[in-house]
């Protein structure tokens, strides 16, 4: 019994950590988007004005970001690296892996 009380105090533990680093995310009005496996993931999100993206790579090969019309541009992301953009205006921002141009993606900016 004491394996299993231990194991769910352990689960409960760490689900608390998973929730106060989510809030704290959601309350820096920052959105946290993956790439992984020749994806972003979500790959359409919808946030609201000031709101900043972060793309972490969590594939094994380097990406980047290059928004279509060229407000934004990362470098080439390696593995675990990270890339921010703050959206201040509404709109749809449509971007694409600048390495590997299949890789599409969408923000969109609501007021």
């Amino acid at each position: 019994m004491s394996l299993i009380y231990d194991s769910l105090r352990g689960f409960a533990a760490g689900a608390a950590v998973c929730c106060a680093v989510y809030g704290a995310l959601a309350a820096s009005g920052e959105t946290q988007l993956t790439i992984d496996n020749f994806t972003f993931k979500p790959d359409s999100v919808t946030v609201k004005a000031g709101t900043k993206i972060v793309w972490v790579n969590d594939d094994d090969i380097p990406h980047s970001i290059v928004e279509t019309t060229g407000k934004f541009h990362s470098p080439a992301l390696d593995t675990e690296d990270k890339f921010g953009f703050t959206f201040d205006k509404a709109g749809t921002y449509e971007y694409f892996c600048g390495l590997h141009p299949h890789m599409k993606g969408e923000v969109v900016v609501t007021p």
